[in-house]
């Protein structure tokens, strides 16, 4: 493999189960991971002040969201958090999921052409997808929900739907005219439309549970939800890095470097993940807001590193669809996350902000850092 490196200039952008509650507040949560992509143990000198109860690790495995979640933390108050944040899943899916009669998001798309009272949860996920909606020009568009279920993306009834019937569930797509109204912890989607916010949904939930578990007392903790990967603590208890590895794209087990990180929230999404072949040909999930269609461009993932969960998932699915040369303008306009990018001719490039802590592990790609 070889590395390469190139210039990127920077500049500034001008920009529950029901228990969950509305804009007032909300009640604490009563009881009720695919692996890390990938989050893997170092080994480190353990400091002389940790206890071995500090040292401890505890996990527990969950199935929500349609993914495998796998959550660790470490020290004395661990367990209880784990409980905490297993309910703290289960309400958040059960009031963002579309599909759960109990929840904001199907109370929304069931009350389309008018105002609907939601949860201050789902509004802070719809409010996240509207502002990426906007700054990228309608790439994170929460209004494909129909279209998603058309192709069997939702449900597994994978199909290529007629022209005729995308043409039809575009023309009803007015995504810039849902409305939000944050006083009355309230939003409004045009009549005929249905969205759903899974492109915000994962990434918002594992902020929320790292914000939980450090109100617990916990200060390290990794959660893996699928491609979202989350971790709590500047390091683990016994002062070793977070590893979370990029995966290669290519449908192997392999990986194209790890991350070592601190407190941070590192996201991917690929074409990879989810799709399926019909007549010889691969459709995935992530779909163009302008033609309907699976996104077709140059890149195969985007990896986005930053500091909260639900901007990092946002952001990932928006410079995917975005394509490479617009997410990368997108990244030096803006300049508050960094990106590993994967591409169809197999660069992998990386923003300066990693540089230091991307080991290339991959073999057959060409490394490219920007500076």
């Amino acid at each position: 493999m070889k590395s390469i490196k190139t210039s990127c200039k920077l500049a500034a952008l001008a920009l529950a189960m029901i228990m969950l509650t509305s804009c007032g507040g909300r009640e604490t949560p009563t009881q009720e991971a695919a692996a890390p992509e990938t989050a893997t143990e170092q080994t480190a000198d353990t400091p002389e002040t940790a206890s071995a109860a500090e040292l401890e690790k505890h996990t527990r495995q969950v199935f929500a969201m349609d993914t495998v979640m796998l959550l660790t933390a470490y020290g004395v108050e661990a367990e209880e958090a784990l409980e905490a944040a297993e309910a703290e899943i289960y309400a958040l899916e059960a009031d963002l999921d579309p599909e759960s009669v109990r929840g904001s998001v199907y109370a929304l798309n069931a009350g389309a052409g008018g105002q609907v009272v939601i949860s201050r949860e789902a509004y802070d996920v719809m409010s996240t997808a509207m502002q990426y909606y906007i700054a990228s020009g309608g790439a994170l568009d929460p209004g494909l929900y129909p279209l998603s279920k058309a192709w069997g993306f939702i449900g597994g009834d994978y199909r290529v739907p007629a022209q005729s019937e995308i043409n039809t569930l575009l023309s009803v797509k007015n995504t810039g005219g849902i409305l939000l109204d944050e006083a009355a912890c309230a939003a409004s989607i045009p009549a005929g439309m249905e969205v759903s916010f899974g492109a915000v949904a994962k990434g918002y939930t594992a902020q929320r549970v790292v914000d939980l578990m450090a109100d617990m007392g916990v200060s390290s903790a990794i959660l893996s939800l699928g491609g979202n990967v989350q971790t709590l603590g500047d390091a683990k208890p016994d002062g070793s890095a977070w590893q979370v590895a990029v995966q290669a794209p290519d449908g192997s087990s392999g990986y194209v470097g790890i991350l070592s990180v601190g407190q941070a929230a590192v996201v991917t999404s690929g074409g990879y993940q989810r799709y399926f072949v019909q007549d010889g040909v691969t459709y995935i999930h992530i779909l163009d807001p302008v033609t309907g269609y699976p996104v077709q461009n140059d890149l195969l993932s985007v990896t986005v590193v930053t500091d909260d969960g639900a901007k990092a998932d946002a952001l990932s699915t928006t410079l995917f669809v975005l394509g490479k040369d617009a997410a990368l303008d997108f990244y030096a306009a803006q300049g508050d996350f960094e990106l590993v990018l994967i591409t169809r001719d197999d660069h992998v490039i990386v923003t300066p902000g990693l540089a230091e802590v991307f080991a290339e592990t991959g073999d057959g790609y060409t490394y490219e850092y920007l500076g």
